[in-house]
């Protein structure tokens, strides 16, 4: 009686675990048609709506030529780097304190900027596929930015003020093309 009890335990445990690895590959494969749904979706959708391509010009690049030149000691040339944009579109931003305090209120000159935003890629493959098989970050040639220097900046947003001053922020912020006044929030400490 004991080796019927056992080998019912046992065919028991067999068929539980033959359904929990069912129930796993039927999820691995309804995680993967959904992930192909998905891509067939974004894929038709990018072809109604493709990326705008007539582009002329880049304030996002033109706020980070700027910024190189002025973090680097070229203030100069930075102030005078000539814009094909003659009527510079304006912006404004509140800058705020982690808790609510408003530290700023500024004017910005074309567009806010990402501290993260670069000129140039910071290494020559994001993913290396050789013969099918995913290649180490070991391999990955890092490129230095413009100054030379490796690395990430700070998160956060820079920007240039009509008068040319640079400003440089990593809290909490608001941004919007139309003026907007914003009363000084009441600053709360705890909850």
């Amino acid at each position: 009686m004991k080796r019927i009890v056992i080998l019912l335990l046992a065919v028991a445990t067999m068929v539980a675990t033959g359904c929990a690895e069912l129930a796993n590959t039927t999820s691995v494969q309804g995680s993967q048609n959904d992930t192909k749904t998905t891509i067939a979706i974004a894929d038709e959708l990018q072809a109604r709506q493709a990326t705008p391509d007539d582009f002329d010009y880049s304030l996002e690049r033109y706020n980070l030529i700027r910024r190189a030149y002025w973090v680097n000691g070229q203030r100069d040339r930075a102030r005078i780097y000539p814009s094909p944009i003659a009527d510079m579109p304006l912006g404004y931003v509140v800058l705020f304190t982690g808790s609510g305090a408003v530290v700023g209120r500024f004017v910005v000159e074309g567009k806010v900027t990402s501290l993260n935003s670069y000129l140039t890629p910071d290494s020559e493959y994001y993913e290396l596929i050789p013969n099918g098989n995913m290649m180490s970050r070991n391999y990955n040639k890092w490129l230095a930015d413009v100054d030379g220097s490796y690395g990430e900046n700070d998160s956060g947003i820079f920007f240039f003020t009509p008068d040319g001053k640079y400003v440089e922020w990593t809290g909490t912020y608001l941004y919007s093309d139309i003026p907007f006044e914003i009363s000084d929030p009441i600053v709360r400490i705890g909850g």
